[in-house]
C-alpha cells in the first residue's frame, strides 16, 4: 500500500510504499479523520502522528466520509456531496463510491501530519515550498505585511513572474478585494444619495395624495350635505 503524506507546515508531500502488513496493521479498521501513532509505521516516523483524510481502492474509486463499510457501494449524489461535481442544474448521479474503514483492497493511503516527530522525514518536512499566490482580500494583505489604514495596500501585491507561451517574462498581480477606493465611497455616497431622493419623492407624493384626499373627502361630504338640504326643503314644501 501506498501512503500519500501531507505536511501543511511546510506544504510538502511524499508518497512512501509500505509492503509489511505488520505495519498496516496499525491503519486497518480504522475510519476517515481517526489518528494514527507513526511509530507504529515504522521507526523512521516516531513521535508523529498522521491523522486519514481518504484514499483510493486499486481500482481507483475513492473514500467517502461517512459510509461506514469497507467496501465498494453505489450512491445517489447531489450537488454538494463529496465525490461528485455537478454537471447540469439540479442533476443527480449514482456512482460508486468506497467506504471510509480502511482495509486491505486500498491502493493509497492519504495522511496528514498532525503532531512533528523528534526527526526530519527527507523531502517532507525538512524542506519549505512557498506559496505560489499571495492573499487577495485588503485587510489579508494588511494583517500579512502589518499595514495600517493609510498605507496603500496596491503596492504591496504579491506578484507572479513566470513565461508565457512566447517565452516572454510576465508578472501576474491579483485583483484585491473590498478594497475602499474615492471611486468605491463616491458610488456609496451617490446610491445614499438616490436613497434618499427616492424617499423624499415618496413623501412629497404621499402629502400631495394625503391633501388630495382630504379635498375629494371635504367635498363629498359638502354634496352630501347640500342634497340632505335640499330633501329637507322639498319636503318641507309639499307639506305645507
Amino acid at each position: 500500500m501506498k501512503l500519500n503524506i501531507a505536511c501543511p507546515a511546510t506544504g510538502c508531500q511524499k508518497v512512501i510504499e509500505i509492503d509489511d502488513e505488520k505495519k498496516l496493521q496499525a491503519v486497518y479498521d480504522r475510519r476517515i479523520s481517526q489518528e494514527v501513532e507513526g511509530e507504529e509505521l515504522g521507526d523512521e516516523f516516531k513521535g508523529y502522528v498522521f491523522r486519514i483524510s481518504g484514499g483510493n481502492d486499486k481500482q481507483g474509486f475513492p473514500m467517502k466520509q461517512g459510509v461506514l463499510i469497507q467496501k465498494r457501494v453505489r450512491l445517489l449524489l447531489r450537488k454538494g456531496a463529496s465525490c461528485y461535481r455537478q454537471r447540469r442544474k439540479g442533476e443527480r448521479k449514482r456512482k460508486s463510491v468506497r467506504g471510509c474503514i480502511v482495509g486491505s483492497d486500498l491502493a493509497v493511503l492519504n495522511l496528514v501530519v498532525v503532531r512533528k516527530g523528534e526527526n526530519d522525514i527527507p523531502g517532507l518536512t525538512d524542506t519549505q515550498v512557498d506559496k505560489r499566490l499571495g492573499p487577495k482580500r485588503a485587510n489579508n494583505i494588511r494583517a500579512m505585511f502589518s499595514l495600517s489604514k493609510e498605507d496603500d495596500v496596491r503596492s504591496y501585491v504579491v506578484r507572479r513572474e513566470f513565461k508565457n507561451k512566447k517565452g516572454e517574462t510576465v508578472s501576474k498581480a491579483p485583483k484585491i478585494q473590498r478594497l475602499v477606493t474615492p471611486m468605491k465611497l463616491q458610488r456609496k455616497r451617490r446610491r445614499k444619495a438616490l436613497k434618499m431622493r427616492a424617499r423624499e419623492k415618496g413623501q412629497k407624493a404621499e402629502a400631495a395624495y394625503q391633501k388630495l384626499y382630504q379635498q375629494r373627502l371635504k367635498e363629498a361630504k359638502e354634496r352630501r350635505a347640500s342634497e340632505i338640504s335640499k330633501r329637507r326643503s322639498r319636503q318641507s314644501k309639499q307639506n305645507n
